[in-house]
């Protein structure tokens, strides 16, 4: 196995452009969700498993949603270290923003889908 932790955020992005689809899908340790090769990828080179942890853990919140329980999107923004997770409908209404006060995540931005409890890449869905 390669050493991941020098990749810079370029090499990343083309990393995760090569993804258009999974095989492939793990389960969470949560058990609230499912995720792709894709998004494995990303938390094993990023090291943003809490990322992962804290889509999780809202599972449960929003499935009282009708408009969620197929289909949200997720976006993580970062800025200066500091984090933004966002939680969008497929509207671009945002249901759900959290603060991170402290992250190391190396890109500017992520986007994520959860599509029937399946997290993925956009290119994977």
């Amino acid at each position: 196995m390669t050493n991941t932790t020098a990749k810079t955020a370029v090499e990343i992005i083309a990393d995760l452009e090569q993804f258009t689809g999974s095989e492939v899908v793990y389960r969470h340790s949560l058990g609230m969700l499912r995720y792709t090769e894709g998004v494995k990828y990303l938390a094993q080179t990023t090291q943003c498993y809490w990322l992962l942890d804290a889509i999780g853990s809202y599972q449960h919140q929003l499935q009282s949603n009708p408009r969620l329980r197929e289909f949200q999107v997720w976006r993580l923004v970062v800025e200066n270290q500091s984090g933004t997770l966002i939680c969008e409908e497929d509207t671009d209404i945002e249901v759900l923003r959290q603060s991170i006060p402290y992250t190391d995540f190396p890109l500017p931005e992520i986007t994520l889908y959860l599509a029937q409890k399946v997290l993925m890449l956009p290119l994977e869905y």
